[in-house]
């Protein structure tokens, strides 16, 4: 039995996405599911936000072997194989893979192998190496007898993200307020069918090939990319963007994300905040972002004593309804009880 592997995604940056799955990733682990996040972001700004600096420098300078995500899949650009990660505890049931800026130099291998994936024989290598990420991912939820797997990807529709979604169950979307980000939903939805489809394709040809046999063990996603909904990041007021800038774009992701994900031909009136699809309405908490930065801690752990005082303390405890009530959701989507 494999683990869920859940992952954010929109090819537009600037979404609010690693903020989601790192407060995400604290909220399950508070309710007792073991979470292990993974940093497949080349930017590894996920990272950056469970380790510090020194810690960071120390992983990338040693490159020990599975210390990163790099470092487990760097082999297969040789002769070797994957390597077995090296989780970093952060807390109770909390368990992040690192990233590494060096991942993008990976990216290369994942492109050549694409087509030779779809060969009559020597299958078995690139097999290997496009669901490299999947066989990590499970590597490591096998150490800690862990309950779902939360992914942080870079915003583009690379190679690495390709291999990412192929060993993805669920896609969770973030957008903006913004064309940028309609734009991205819109070419988002085609994208996640052609590789499914494109990867049941090399699943098929696998199983075909007489190669197949001589790995009975060797196990492959299933490349679901099941999109469980949306999330839309709450405006925050410019003097130089007015309200009704935001609300023109909000008005339209209901139907977009119908169209361009759902295959859906529905021109619907509904709201995000009504909308089934909708995951949650994530809001920006304003200087609680700084202030859980500085002390390396999720908006709903901050104290009086790191300065959340006054309407600051309600406001983290909204946070820690706001992402409580997220996790619910996400839950029941997925299917996992908590």
């Amino acid at each position: 039995m494999t683990t869920p592997v859940l992952t954010f995604f929109n090819n537009k940056g600037g979404v609010g996405k690693t903020s989601l799955i790192y407060h995400l990733s604290w909220t399950f682990s508070r309710l007792r599911k073991r979470v292990v996040v993974v940093d497949i972001d080349p930017q590894a700004n996920l990272t950056a936000a469970f380790l510090n600096e020194d810690k960071i420098g120390q992983l990338w300078e040693q490159q020990e072997s599975g210390s990163t995500i790099y470092q487990c899949v760097k082999p297969l650009t040789g002769v070797g194989d994957i390597v077995e990660p090296i989780l970093q505890n952060v807390a109770t049931d909390l368990y992040l893979l690192p990233g590494d800026v060096a991942l993008s130099s990976y990216e290369d291998a994942l492109s050549s192998e694409w087509p030779d994936s779809m060969g009559d024989n020597n299958l078995y290598r690139p097999m290997r190496v496009l669901s490299s990420f999947w066989q990590v991912m499970q590597m490591a939820t096998k150490k800690v007898e862990a309950d779902i797997i939360l992914v942080d990807i870079g915003p583009n529709l690379g190679a690495i993200n390709r291999s990412v979604l192929i060993a993805t169950d669920y896609v969770a979307i973030p957008l903006g307020a913004d064309l940028f980000s309609l734009q991205g939903l819109k070419n988002l939805g085609p994208t996640l069918r052609s590789w499914k489809n494109l990867w049941k394709k090399r699943l098929d040809n696998w199983k075909n090939c007489s190669e197949a046999q001589n790995y009975p063990d060797f196990q492959l996603p299933e490349g679901k990319m099941l999109p469980i909904g949306y999330l839309c990041q709450q405006h925050s007021v410019r003097l130089d963007r007015p309200v009704k800038a935001y609300d023109k774009w909000i008005k339209r992701i209901p139907t977009l994300y119908r169209q361009a994900v759902l295959e859906e031909s529905i021109d619907t009136t509904v709201l995000p905040e009504s909308d089934e699809y909708c995951l949650a309405t994530i809001k920006h908490y304003r200087s609680l972002i700084p202030m859980a930065q500085e002390h390396r801690k999720p908006i709903f752990n901050l104290t009086s004593a790191d300065g959340a005082i006054g309407s600051h303390a309600n406001a983290v405890q909204d946070a820690k309804r706001d992402f409580q009530e997220l996790a619910q959701k996400i839950a029941k989507q997925m299917g996992m009880i908590l």
